[in-house]
């Protein structure tokens, strides 16, 4: 009787019907977990970074095992990054592995593909996997001109017609490796922000680290389980994995590191253990600073259980300055519930922080291209090192203390009387939290 009332025959609805159904589907598969989580984490027994037990139950968890040796470096800001890469650039013998997300047209990237093509006509092996959506503005004639150098260059997973399903799972990883022996992570990518001292508008705060020995060996492991799927070639050999690098006599026989190498899968979900355990690990201080912040409700619990605790939290976040205002909105939702507990929530105010770093009581160290969102937990192709080393832990402890001295602490009962304006905006993109 209703689709007679209508006047639509009956198959036309039932048509409409499955229509609906498969948007729904669509939807929920996309921005509802749907079970893809544990109800739960917790850690039975003692958890401390400074425990002998700490780095035997982190490698079970993430599996990978923990290597001894080698150096790491901080560089703050392009000022400094971009000059110490093209330096190993130039210093290269055998090849040149270049991932990172975004590559935008520019100065920046005028310098890094001179650098990439002078050494491959060189004779160097130089191999650039673009992503397919973030690096889709890579100028094609410098593609071509690599390309005729001698260069590879491959987009991972361009958009094609056929494979649209798979297209939010990006790229996101950043291993940069000179030779197999020197290699570069963290937050950096090519595009003129990254320029400059981060202490004014447009030039962005961020850091990278440069490795050596075991840990570069990690980072050249990281752009190979990438490239191969994308190219089908398999780096082979000990031009790509030299044994002096494994042993690395120069290097800091008390440092050792855990490579993290994350993909979208079903429930593995190494990103989000590892950093679940570095929080859990924590007793005197956590401090973090991160670009784009929407946590999972385990790892908000699992900070705010650290500050209920006595930990000292601290989180940098970005500031209106931004480029994802709706990644700050929907991070923004959950401030309020993580003050309350005793966290303590700075937003950095000269430039966009980028920066993507966590360090626990001075000792442990995860550096990379993780942020503290969803996204790079489940959806996003991500790397990062968990180092423990007292030294890098307080060399970044300070780096965070400076950018403090840039930042304002959100007063918790100024945020309570914010307008009704941004509150909907907040809940609005916080929907959207699956994706972000």
């Amino acid at each position: 009787m209703i689709l007679a009332a209508a006047g639509a025959p009956w198959w036309l609805w039932g048509l409409a019907g499955v229509g609906l159904v498969a948007v729904a589907a669509v939807l929920i598969t996309l921005f509802v977990a749907l079970g893809s989580r544990p109800p739960r984490l917790e850690v039975r027994g003692e958890a401390s970074v400074a425990s002998e037990d700490f780095l035997p139950a982190f490698t079970g968890a993430v599996g990978s095992p923990a290597v001894t040796g080698g150096t790491v470096e901080g560089l703050e800001n392009g000022a400094e990054i971009l000059p110490a890469i093209l330096r190993e650039i130039a210093a290269a013998r055998e090849t040149v592995h270049f991932l990172t997300y975004i590559w935008e047209p520019g100065e920046v990237a005028t310098r890094v593909w001179d650098a990439l093509v002078e050494r491959a006509a060189a004779g160097v092996q130089v191999r650039l996997l673009l992503d397919g959506v973030g690096g889709f503005n890579a100028e094609e004639d410098r593609i071509c001109e690599l390309r005729t150098a001698g260069g590879q260059v491959e987009r991972f997973r361009p958009p094609r017609f056929g494979k649209l399903t798979r297209i939010h799972r990006r790229n996101h990883r950043r291993a940069i490796v000179i030779d197999g022996r020197v290699a570069f992570t963290g937050g950096w990518a090519v595009g003129d922000e990254w320029q400059g001292g981060g202490r004014a508008p447009g030039e962005w705060r961020e850091s990278m680290y440069r490795v050596t020995g075991p840990l570069a060996l990690s980072l050249q492991s990281a752009f190979a389980q990438s490239w191969m799927p994308t190219t089908g070639e398999v780096l082979y050999g000990k031009q790509f994995y030299p044994p002096s690098a494994a042993a690395e006599d120069g290097g800091d026989a008390t440092l050792r590191h855990v490579s993290v190498v994350s993909a979208p899968t079903d429930e593995a979900h190494p990103m989000r253990k590892a950093f679940f355990l570095s929080m859990a690990g924590t007793r005197e201080r956590l401090w973090i600073a991160n670009a784009y912040f929407a946590p999972d409700r385990h790892l908000r619990a699992t900070m705010r259980a650290r500050a209920r605790a006595g930990t000292d939290v601290r989180i940098i976040l970005p500031s209106r300055q931004t480029d994802m205002r709706s990644v700050w909105y929907a991070g923004r939702s959950y401030y309020e519930e993580l003050i309350a507990d005793g966290v303590r929530i700075f937003e950095y105010q000269p430039s966009h922080m980028h920066r993507k770093v966590l360090v626990a009581d001075g000792r442990w160290t995860v550096i990379g291209s993780a942020n503290l969102d969803i996204r790079s937990k489940e959806l996003n192709e991500e790397n990062v090192l968990g180092v423990m080393d007292e030294g890098l832990g307080r060399a970044v402890e300070k780096t965070i203390l400076e950018d403090l001295e840039h930042s304002t602490e959100i007063d918790l009962e100024r945020w309570r009387r914010r307008g009704l304006w941004p509150r909907l905006k907040e809940r609005f993109f916080v929907l959207f939290a699956e994706q972000m």
